[in-house]
């Protein structure tokens, strides 16, 4: 009578398959992921393999099947890891730890955006996504916006992204920035920021929708009225040669050059909330508005 103990050459086929896959996604560079999600159902093709050769072959010899069992627990290791990895992989966190470990921080010069403004064109409308930017007043009879993206998501096509569009409508010329991708999963979370300059003409009305962003407005020589909205933090830097009433209606924090404010206090809406103020500025005569609207901090500067 032949004795065969089932699970001993499944086990070393088992080790020697998978040594051999590792050692080509080494050589060949092959991705490890799918390597350790393809390989293991050929552990229950040895195994079965395994007992029917055998009785094919011992048929005359009465064979005697004998399970190796620490043999076979450790095949079924093997086997229940590929299956945890397959499972991983359907719900996202493999891909998630993959990207998150092959990440890194790139760079990407926005191309930069550029269109003359329209005879009909009076006032400009600009949100800004909740990104931060920076807005500075130009002579130009044009709008233009350059800057850079940083992120950290392993996207070749981010530095191909429309990162802004223009929309001229009747007397209005609306810029729309969009909104950065983000990605998360649990951990592992990847970011994209943008770092931009925004010219505008100073000769039209300027409306900008902050949507909670920190913004940085040089205005230079105003020869209009512009309005911040809803800007978390926004930084106004005035040119003292400036003829320009700045107005900050329910701000709850002040900074720079705060004793040039001009400060009324506003009683709290509820017990809940932080004490507001509303503030006044002025150069010149104040001929033109820079207005700021649900504004949290605003700090002013002044430039000779």
């Amino acid at each position: 009578m032949r004795t065969w103990r089932v699970g001993t050459f499944s086990m070393g086929a088992a080790l020697l398959l998978l040594g051999i896959y590792l050692l080509l996604s080494q050589l060949m560079g092959f991705n490890i992921e799918h390597i350790m999600i393809s390989w293991w159902p050929i552990i229950l093709v040895i195994l079965g393999l395994e007992i029917l050769l055998f009785l094919l072959f011992s048929r005359k010899e009465k064979p005697f099947l004998k399970y190796d069992f620490i043999s076979i627990f450790f095949v079924a290791v093997l086997g229940m890891s590929g299956i945890g990895f397959a499972l991983l992989s359907s719900s996202g966190v493999l891909q998630s730890v993959s990207a998150y470990m092959n990440s890194e921080e790139n760079t990407y010069e926005i191309e930069n955006v550029e269109q003359a403004i329209g005879e009909n064109v009076k006032r400009v409308v600009v949100s800004t996504g909740g990104n931060p930017i920076s807005i500075e007043g130009t002579d130009l009879n044009e709008v233009s916006m350059f800057g850079t993206v940083h992120s950290t998501l392993a996207n070749s096509e981010m530095s191909k992204m429309d990162y802004v569009s223009l929309n001229e409508k009747g007397d209005t010329l609306y810029i729309n920035i969009k909104r950065m991708p983000e990605y998360s999963n649990g951990p592992f979370n990847h970011y994209t920021s943008m770092d931009a300059t925004l010219l505008v003409p100073v000769n039209l009305q300027l409306e900008v929708e902050a949507e909670g962003s920190s913004v940085t407005v040089k205005p230079r020589l105003l020869k209009s009225d512009w309005t911040v909205d809803g800007s978390s933090d926004l930084n106004v830097m005035l040119e003292e040669a400036s003829d320009v009433s700045l107005l900050a209606d329910g701000v709850q924090e002040l900074g720079g050059n705060e004793q040039k404010w001009t400060i009324t206090d506003r009683e709290k809406a509820d017990s809940y909330s932080e004490p507001a103020f509303d503030a006044s500025f002025k150069t010149g005569e104040g001929s033109h508005t820079l207005q700021i609207v649900n504004g949290y901090r605003v700090s002013l500067h002044t430039m000779k």
